[in-house]
């Protein structure tokens, strides 16, 4: 993977959708129940809004967009099947769900929200090749997948794999999963970027902040970064939108980012 990650969103919303067309920093919509705060991140500059079923905001994030004078074709839109419509039918039924409350005629990144449940490799990955044949959505990834998983998931689409999000900040580093996304051309996607508010609390991310003199938060984003890996934190008041967004620009040394590698500490937010 490089860092090329400008590209246009697309020309026209059926484009396929590649790795390097993910805007390296989006927007995490988990409880933003506003759409003043979408019509906002997009003002401000943000061209990824990341979303999901079980959120149940989808409508929210659509009407934020259509709200927006951004241009459709400008933004990209991302939400995740969740583990109880990862049946074969089911992800076709939710899909178009989807795709209706968020007002899209396409979705531009379809991820499979977790491998749990009803999640079966061998029909719910065709059922997504299917939806992308069919122009319902541009790009296929999964998300909280182990590299065991990922092989797996490589080895049954199709359609290439664009992109796997999971957890991943200062607290819960898995380079593994970063190895894999550079060996195979895909994107990593990191939520949680901020571990939940506690990289306010790391003495080695204080000291690189006083260093540059930034803030926490705008480390550990710029951290994810250093290793190409886009991020898509929350926020919905128009400085926060605003800091996290510059902080993709703030560029670490070396010596910065083995310092934070070195932590010792461990915390997992989300585990299944």
């Amino acid at each position: 993977m490089t860092n090329e990650t400008e590209d246009t969103v697309s020309e026209t919303s059926a484009d396929a959708l590649t790795p390097g067309a993910i805007p390296p920093v989006g927007l995490g919509t988990m409880g933003i129940e506003d759409p003043q705060a979408i019509t906002t991140a997009l003002d401000v500059g943000y061209r990824h809004l990341d979303t999901a079923q079980i959120y149940e905001n989808e409508a929210v994030v659509g009407e934020g967009l259509a709200d927006s004078p951004v241009p459709r074709e400008d933004v990209l839109v991302a939400t995740k099947v969740w583990a109880d419509s990862l049946a074969a039918a089911d992800v076709r039924e939710s899909t178009l769900a989807s795709r209706e409350k968020l007002g899209v005629e396409t979705i531009d990144l379809l991820y499979v929200h977790r491998p749990i449940d009803t999640y079966d490799p061998a029909t719910t990955l065709p059922a997504f090749d299917a939806l992308r044949e069919d122009g319902v959505v541009r790009g296929v990834g999964v998300s909280n997948f182990t590299v065991a998983e990922l092989d797996e998931a490589v080895s049954i689409l199709d359609s290439p794999l664009v992109a796997h999000q999971t957890e991943y900040h200062p607290l819960f580093r898995r380079p593994e999963l970063l190895e894999h996304a550079r060996e195979h051309g895909y994107r990593l996607v990191a939520y949680s970027p901020l571990a939940g508010g506690k990289v306010f609390e790391l003495p080695e991310i204080t000291a690189v902040a006083e260093k540059h003199e930034t803030t926490e938060a705008a480390v550990a984003v710029a951290w994810l970064r250093a290793k190409d890996i886009a991020v898509i934190p929350k926020a919905s008041s128009r400085s926060h939108l605003e800091a996290n967004l510059r902080a993709g620009e703030l560029a670490l040394d070396d010596e910065d980012v083995a310092r934070i590698d070195a932590i010792e500490r461990e915390e997992e937010l989300f585990p299944e």
